[in-house]
């Protein structure tokens, strides 16, 4: 197969015939589910062509065969399309790019070119993007909750400020999975938040917050605010405040001070927080399997899907390693921008 070009269809007779030969060795030994199981992830469809070739093929004595094409064709026609023939080229070789190509929605073509999916082929690309979008939306809005609740917390004395910790550190002595069912309990269609929506006459009917991107996000971002408010804290907890009141002594406003002065000394903090929290939520399983339903499905529950469900794991292990790929390389554009020396966890 190796010397095979697609421009002629069919490969040569003697490689046909060893073909046939191994799919009835397979058939005798019942294996041949296993390799059309295997060229049907890289081909859809194809692994029935398979079966069907092996059913037929285990009867018959090979020697008697007067033409190996003919042969192929009147078990199926789709032995004549060269695609068959160049993916068992491909699955022939040692390495092969096919599952990271797939898990990108891309696919080599005839000619052997990486080329993009049909549209209405592309799963796991869409997939990914909206992971991305979403851990950057849940990163910005813990960024918003966490940085006046860290600056009041700062504000305090260090007695009043320890104890009011416990409601930010609370969510990590509770179960996670009684923290989903409670939002569960509050955002579906008879919870608590639709009846008091209704019951101030806010809104004419209950709307529809459970099991999408809105359940996600809203779940995942009060189970992350802890990991955005820690680090934080522990930044403005270390401001001089003798840099504050020198600001202020030198003319600035407090608008000034706070974007000059206040706001630039809290970054490390800020910065480890947010990546934290996107990294954290890019790989997040649990939540988007428990509320996100079919539109808050992250990247994490693919993965999952073709671990346990499909048994496709090489597809899973490239999906992986190309979120870890994403994961290192943001972590070093932040190294390049900010500076790694800089963060601060506390």
């Amino acid at each position: 197969m190796q010397t095979y070009k697609y421009q002629n269809v069919f490969p040569k007779d003697e490689t046909i015939k060893i073909l046939l030969s191994e799919l009835k060795v397979l058939a005798k030994e019942r294996n041949s589910g296993v390799l059309s199981e295997e060229l049907n992830r890289m081909v859809p469809g194809f692994g029935s062509v398979i079966k069907k070739t092996s059913r037929k093929i285990k009867k018959i004595d090979i020697e008697n065969i007067e033409s190996y094409k003919d042969f192929l064709l009147n078990i199926s026609k789709r032995w004549e399309n060269p695609k068959y023939w160049m993916t068992i080229k491909r699955a022939n070789d040692g390495f092969t790019l096919s599952y990271v190509l797939s898990a990108l929605d891309l696919e080599f073509n005839i000619e052997g070119k990486i080329v993009q999916k049909d549209e209405s082929l592309r799963i796991y690309l869409p997939i990914l993007l909206k992971t991305l979008y979403m851990a950057f939306l849940i990163t910005l809005i813990t960024m918003i909750l966490a940085y006046p609740t860290s600056y009041y917390l700062a504000s305090l004395p260090k007695s009043k400020a320890n104890l009011l910790m416990i409601f930010v550190l609370l969510p990590f002595w509770t179960s996670i999975l009684v923290r989903i069912v409670s939002w569960i309990t509050l955002l579906q269609q008879k919870g608590v938040a639709n009846d008091v929506m209704m019951y101030f006459n806010i809104i004419n009917q209950p709307l529809d917050m459970m099991f999408n991107q809105f359940a996600t996000i809203i779940t995942m971002t009060h189970i992350l605010l802890p990991f955005m408010v820690l680090p934080l804290y522990g930044s403005m907890r270390s401001v001089d405040q003798t840099y504050i009141r020198a600001s202020s002594s030198l003319g600035a406003n407090p608008f000034t001070t706070f974007f000059k002065v206040y706001f630039p000394l809290t970054v490390p903090g800020l910065s480890a927080g947010a990546i934290l929290v996107f990294i954290i939520s890019v790989g997040y399983y649990i939540t988007p399997a428990l509320v996100g339903g079919i539109d808050g499905q992250m990247i994490s529950n693919m993965i999952e899907f073709h671990m346990r469900t499909s048994n496709n794991w090489e597809l899973a292990s490239a999906m992986g390693g190309i979120l870890l790929i994403i994961t290192i390389t943001l972590y070093w554009v932040y190294d390049k921008l900010v500076g790694v020396n800089s963060l601060k966890l506390g």
